[in-house]
């Protein structure tokens, strides 16, 4: 009885986790049924290789991810660049890994893009135009935009803009000045290119007017008190995913080649965005109107 008891205090000194499920948040940065579509398979190859179930949730707005993430209680989270830097910072998440895309890359770039019927071609010709924004919380639907705007001495967007709103994801924001609705936009250009490949006239009706330094791909990151045991598992599944057949199937599907270890050092890009346009993110609120 007393080994039986020492046994138990050691697995609970060990900080082993025996939980059996673990909740990932999703940011919307694409129509939600497509985002659940995009990731459940790679739910699915994590709980097959370590019986950890993977349940995903999607987040209606951007900006809910950091306070859901605890109110929540969520465990993890495919952080975009700019939430993950705001979890760094505010809830001391650790990053685990990150997609590799298609082209080798594992960041992304915000892009700023009108019309190609339109006159503007920077900033000097923005002025009382109608601004299609993705959300507060990500780097290439606003901080990139504002840091920008900001570099040409532009630090009051509502009296610069004749309107300025918020899409709610990359895909609404590309096709809001593709339709004409909005006179610029801004996105990331992952996005950007897939649309670009399931429509034409993305790449034959939208130019690119500025584009950001890059920053980290969507990544995995977990809530600190995670055990290791767990987060080395996840991270071992999701690095050594290209090295298995069907882990390579998976990824095709997700569109991606493989996946890289990822670093707090690796926000280093969105922390210094988000100085330029003014924001800290240790006390960043906001509301997107």
């Amino acid at each position: 009885m007393r080994a039986i008891v020492s046994f138990l205090v050691l697995l609970m000194l060990s900080g082993i986790s025996h939980a059996t499920q673990l909740t990932i948040g999703l940011i919307p940065e694409q129509n939600v049924f497509k985002q659940m579509k995009r990731y459940q398979p790679i739910g699915d190859y994590i709980e097959k290789k370590t019986e950890i179930k993977i349940r995903f949730t999607i987040l209606s707005r951007y900006g809910n991810i950091v306070e859901s993430f605890e109110q929540k209680n969520m465990d993890g989270a495919f952080w975009g660049s700019f939430t993950g830097a705001m979890a760094i910072k505010k809830l001391g998440i650790q990053p685990i890994a990150r997609p590799v895309n298609q082209d080798g890359t594992s960041t992304y770039k915000g892009y700023i893009f009108v019309h190609k019927d339109s006159v503007i071609t920077g900033v000097d010709r923005m002025r009382h135009s109608v601004m299609a924004f993705v959300d507060r919380a990500t780097t290439a639907g606003y901080v990139f935009p504002i840091a920008y705007l900001r570099e040409h001495g532009i630090t009051d967007i509502k009296s610069f803009f004749k309107e300025y709103y918020f899409t709610g994801s990359h895909d609404a924001a590309i096709y809001a000045v593709l339709n004409k609705e909005a006179e610029i936009g801004c996105a990331k250009n992952t996005i950007f290119d897939m649309l670009a490949e399931e429509n034409p006239r993305v790449k034959e009706d939208l130019v690119v007017i500025a584009t950001s330094p890059e920053v980290p791909s969507n990544g995995l990151a977990m809530r600190s008190n995670i055990a290791t045991d767990i987060r080395l598992k996840l991270k071992k599944v999701l690095l050594e995913m290209d090295s298995d057949p069907e882990g390579k199937e998976v990824l095709k599907k997700f569109g991606a080649i493989r996946f890289v270890e990822t670093t707090v050092d690796d926000y280093a890009p969105v922390f210094d965005l988000a100085r330029k346009a003014g924001i800290d993110l240790r006390n960043y609120t906001y509301r997107n109107e």
